[in-house]
């Protein structure tokens, strides 16, 4: 059955290739503003549903849905909009604990049974400088991320401990997928 991963993150799509999955690619647009009445936990689900429920095909396929986000002191950390938002949030997680969520959702068609879940994962960061800020914010890198870093990159020179999948933090815990697909038979 034709596996689709309802995203453009070519960090999602590293990490597929890298299980030895064949996909197509289908990006999506779904609301991600966040419910104030929602859990962290039940956002991500809710976003990775929409983004698998997003893609409009008739034939049988697996559409597969995630959204990553991090969460500091019970707030919602998405993608930075600027470099101002980028600083004030490395500022933020300087020093400290916090967690990183993805939902997964699985799509079935054309019977359109749907799997969700969610992974989480604790991280801890060092602490950040203001110089170490400055010159990352500067690289680009946080751009595009929820948090404001990649872990997989040199963000990850400056964490001092994970609690949990590291692909999660990446944005797709493969092993999460892998037991979805499993539970449809697939």
């Amino acid at each position: 059955m034709k596996l689709i991963l309802a995203s453009a993150s070519p960090r999602r799509i590293e990490l597929l290739t890298l299980a030895g999955y064949t996909f197509e690619v289908c990006p999506t647009d779904a609301d991600e503003t966040p419910d104030p009445r929602e859990t962290p936990a039940e956002y991500v689900q809710r976003v990775a549903l929409a983004k698998a429920k997003a893609v409009n095909i008739s034939e049988p396929a697996l559409i597969l849905g995630a959204d990553t986000t991090v969460v500091l002191d019970g707030q919602l950390l998405g993608k930075p909009a600027d470099a101002a938002e980028a600083a004030q949030m490395l500022r933020r997680l300087s020093g400290r604990q916090h967690e990183v969520l993805t939902g997964v959702a699985l799509r079935r068609t054309p019977d359109e049974r749907c799997l969700v879940t969610y992974e989480r994962t604790i991280v801890t960061f060092d602490d950040l400088s203001e110089d170490w800020i400055a010159d990352y914010i500067a690289s680009g890198e946080p751009f595009g991320k929820a948090g404001a870093y990649a872990i997989q990159g040199r963000a990850g020179t400056r964490i001092t401990h994970i609690e949990g999948n590291y692909q999660n933090v990446v944005g797709l815990p493969v092993s999460t997928v892998n037991r979805l697909l499993a539970a449809l038979h697939c």
